[in-house]
């Protein structure tokens, strides 16, 4: 019995890990690109700025000093590390989405940056949402 359930555990970790690059594909890479995460809002620091570099699960690539973007290659990497964050077609289940959003409106407990959200209903809460959302979940991602 034991030896069983050890053994579902590391298919289930098996399959996990092979449905992280699926995920990946069922996202939008350009929208990703040109709507998301580098927008300064008023009274917010850019994901950016804490995320660069970081040791977190939302690691980004530190961009080349004195450059506001990314190469092709670090912005893959990117993308590859977000999407890991992201559940593709139910931003409400996105750690993406949930993390930064305030505890009140559904989000985590706590997020070192702050509430980056106050409510689902900002319209950059909405616009990742929405990018989320246009994903179609594989049959890897399920």
């Amino acid at each position: 019995m034991i030896r069983t359930a050890r053994t579902m555990i590391w298919a289930m970790l098996a399959f996990g890990m092979a449905a992280l690059p699926a995920m990946a594909q069922a996202l939008d890479f350009e929208a990703y690109r040109t709507q998301v995460f580098l927008k300064k809002r008023p009274g917010h620091a850019r994901c950016v700025v804490c995320h660069e570099a970081s040791n977190s699960a939302f690691r980004l690539q530190p961009r080349p000093e004195g450059s506001k973007s990314w190469s092709e290659e670090q912005s893959r990497k990117n993308f590859e590390s977000i999407s890991k964050l992201v559940r593709p077609g139910d931003p409400d289940k996105s750690k993406l989405l949930l993390h930064p959003l305030a505890h009140e409106a559904g989000g985590d407990l706590f997020h070192n940056g702050g509430e980056q959200f106050t409510s689902k209903n900002d319209p950059d809460w909405k616009t990742i949402a929405d990018w989320v959302r246009a994903a179609k979940p594989t049959s890897a991602s399920r």
